[in-house]
Order: C-alpha cells, then structure tokens, then sequence
C-alpha cells in the first residue's frame, strides 16, 4: 500500500508540473483562440534565465525565479508586440504559423548558446533529506513546485472570474468585434495574455529545471507533451488543466510503477496517457471542462 501512495505523490508532483505548463496555452487561447506552438521554447527559456542568474549572477534562487518570471513576462509581451500584433484580424491558422516559425527562432537561438549542447544542474538550495510520512516520501523541491503551482494557478483562476481585465480577455475571445464596440483594447488584452503565460511558463520552467536538471531537448519538448493534457482538459479552462494535469500524472506515475516495474512491459507510461486522450475525446470531444459553442449561420 505504501507503493501506491507514493506513485500517488509523484503523480500529483508531476501533475502539478504539467497543469502550470499547460496554463500558458489556456491563457492564450482563452483571450485570443490561438495555439502557442513555442510554449515549450519559452518554458526553456525561462528555466535559462533562473539558471543564468542564480549560478552565473550569484543572484538568490528565490529572487531570480521571481526575476526570471518578470523578464519572460516582458519578452513575450516583446514577442507579441512585434510579431504577431499586426495579424490581429487574420486566420487563426496565419497566427499559428507564426508561432511555429517562433519555435524555429528561439531553438536556433538556444543552440548558439551553451545551453542548446550541455547539460546542467542547478546547486542544491533545499536540505537533502526528503520529507517522510511513513514510507511515503517527497522531495523539498518538489513539494515547494506543486505549492507555487497551486498559488499561481489560485491566483490567474480568481483572476479571470474576478477581475476586470480578466473579464475582458474572456469577453475578447468571445466576441473580438463586441468588445470592441465597448471600448475594450484588442491589442492590449493579446498583449496581456502572451506576457501571463510566459510568467507562468518561466514558473514551469525553473520547477522543471530544479528536478529534471537543464537539458534543452527535454525541457522544450515539454511543451509537446504538455498539449495533449491541455486538450484533454480543454483548451479554455484552467480548471480543466489542473485536472488533466494531475490525471495524466497519476496515469503516468502507476502505468510505470506496475506495468512497466512490476509486469515487465515497456513504454506504457508514454503510451497509455495518449489512449486515455483518444478514448474521452470519443465521448467529450471539447475535453473534460471545454465549452461547446454552438455557431449560427
């Protein structure tokens, strides 16, 4: 029974990593109906930055994880500036090719640096002895990921519901023409979207970064794994990120504790998530807690 519990921690663990991950694609999509397809660059880029200015700047990890947040922040307002502000109006689809160009960009660019070809591992900040409830146990650093995972995820959740400017993006990706007609800026609401989920993915980032270690493939193909939890749980909802976040996790966690462990087989904690997706979008093709939209014509 210990077994279990502890497949169940490391479920939630990387759950929890999986739904702050898949907040930056519902925040964009939520306000805008577009898919980030550079999310898992981003995410990269942000662990980058933790690592740059914990190790290279000597900064306190908990001061560049906040630092690193707020660069990321600005970078993808940048990118969204730049980039894809003139295409407001446009297909959907000329937007996302825009992001996958993006994607081909910044892994160039990740490339000409150290991090594209070494790996690294952030210094131990947290006491080296786990956390023990009988013999369940987990790590300081993980258990301080899922508790910034749950603050962020709180915070952007009251946000949308509460706020105004909350309001707005959910009023924008509604409708971009009636809220216009009230005097809601376009721009600025995609602007806003594209720099919260880079805060979030640097978040992600600097989480996955201090318990994977830094390697770029990993950590940008983290964003591919990451979308299909996204669209089981819904491309609008962030609740139905945290749920499908933490599912797929625990999925995961037991199909590699039994199948894999103790029966012998291989792959199954890849595969089986994927044909968890395939059989719920037969009966729930808008995921778990997506909104159907009935379009007249």
């Amino acid at each position: 029974m210990s077994y279990f519990f502890q497949l169940v921690v490391s479920g939630i663990v990387v759950g929890s990593i999986y739904a702050l991950s898949g907040l930056g694609f519902v925040l964009i999509y939520k306000s805008s109906r577009v898919l980030n397809v550079a999310h898992g660059q981003i995410i990269a880029s942000g662990c980058f930055i933790t690592y740059s200015l914990t190790v290279w700047a000597g900064i306190p990890i908990y001061i560049s994880f906040l630092m690193s947040m707020v660069i990321t922040f600005f970078l993808a307002m940048s990118v969204e500036r730049i980039f894809l502000r003139r295409l407001i109006g446009e297909p959907i689809i000329s937007v996302i090719m825009v992001t996958i160009g993006l994607m081909s960009i910044i892994d160039g660019i990740i490339y000409l640096t150290p991090f594209g070809s070494e790996n690294y591992s952030f210094p131990e900040f947290f006491p080296q002895t786990p956390i023990s409830v009988g013999d369940v146990s987990i790590s300081w650093t993980q258990l301080v990921g899922v508790i910034i995972t749950a603050v962020l995820i709180s915070g952007f959740s009251w946000f949308f519901k509460k706020s105004t400017v909350g309001i707005s993006m959910r009023a924008v990706s509604d409708d971009q023409l009636a809220s216009m007609s009230i005097g809601v800026s376009v721009p600025r609401v995609f602007g806003l979207a594209w720099a919260t989920a880079g805060l979030t993915a640097a978040a992600a980032g600097g989480i996955l970064g201090n318990i994977t270690g830094l390697n770029f493939d990993v950590l940008q193909s983290f964003g591919i794994i990451v979308f299909p939890v996204v669209i089981l749980g819904g491309l609008d909802s962030i609740l139905g990120a945290v749920v499908a976040g933490v599912l797929m996790g625990l999925i995961q966690q037991f199909a590699a504790g039994y199948l894999d462990g103790n029966w012998g087989l291989n792959g199954t904690a890849e595969v089986l998530p994927y044909i968890l997706l395939l059989v719920i979008l037969l009966f729930k093709p808008h995921g778990l807690f997506g909104i159907h939209e009935i379009e007249r014509v």
